[in-house]
């Protein structure tokens, strides 16, 4: 029997390397564009000899392991190996760690040396550890802008240079989840403000929930752009979900009920 070139990439065992780098990928591709037709599914193919389509099978067989498309009855692929499973793990046990692995790998040295070039970074020791958390940064914008579109999710809003990646649980309070997309929101600069200083929350059920310090102040610009979003719901991702934890510790450690 011959067999074909993209069956003898399909069936070559997935590297560690690999594995990382598609994981990479899957935080930053909208579930709905895991396809083979996708342009950086088929230039992670090119670039690690495989098919697009062994490629987007991956990021399925990774959908799979996502434990919030579970808890909203969403599917992957129904079925996936043991190296997958273990990927994940990693990730989740140290996300800042390998989110800077896997932009190594996706970047490669010299991309890591142009990023450091362009920026003010201080020389010496400090140098590395301020590329490492300018590009778990960008890592963390890209996988979050992604799982909600490029939108935010209480306005709509699709100005890239008006959204942020707001942290849920502050980057300085909890590092294993900096750059977990579970634990960010894509928000437009203002309500990103009013949710870093607690002015606005979501609820467990997803909708907004403000302070009542807005809530009784009397100007009306300040009435429509942020006390009239009490009670309305959210977008939600289809992937990414933010955890109830993280939501629980927003609304009790910085929200100024």
């Amino acid at each position: 029997m011959t067999i074909s070139i993209s069956d003898q990439q399909y069936r070559r065992r997935w590297t560690r390397n690999e594995l990382i780098r598609a994981f990479n990928l899957y935080c930053q591709t909208p579930f709905g564009k895991i396809h083979n037709r996708n342009p950086d599914i088929i230039s992670l193919a090119a670039s690690i000899d495989r098919s697009p389509s062994a490629v987007s099978w991956k990021l399925a067989n990774f959908a799979r392991l996502d434990p919030t498309l579970a808890q909203r009855n969403i599917k992957g692929a129904s079925h996936g190996s043991k190296e997958e499973e273990l990927i994940w793990k990693e990730f989740e046990s140290d996300w800042e760690s390998l989110a800077f692995e896997s932009e190594r790998l996706r970047l490669g040295d010299d991309g890591l040396a142009a990023l450091a070039a362009k920026q003010e970074f201080p020389e010496g020791r400090y140098r590395e550890s301020f590329v490492r958390v300018r590009v778990n940064q960008d890592f963390f914008r890209r996988a979050v802008l992604n799982a909600y579109d490029s939108a935010c999710c209480l306005t709509g809003i699709r100005v890239p240079e008006l959204l942020c990646a707001s942290h849920i649980v502050p980057w300085s309070i909890d590092t294993m989840n900096r750059t977990n997309p579970s634990n960010g929101l894509c928000l437009n600069a203002l309500h990103d403000r009013a949710f870093d200083r607690g002015l606005i929350t979501i609820s467990q059920a997803f909708k907004v929930v403000v302070s009542s310090r807005l809530a009784k102040l009397e100007d009306p610009n300040l009435k429509m752009m942020l006390a009239d979003f009490d009670g309305k719901p959210i977008f939600v991702p289809r992937h990414f979900v933010p955890r109830p934890e993280f939501i629980e510790h927003h609304n009790t450690k910085i929200f100024q009920s």
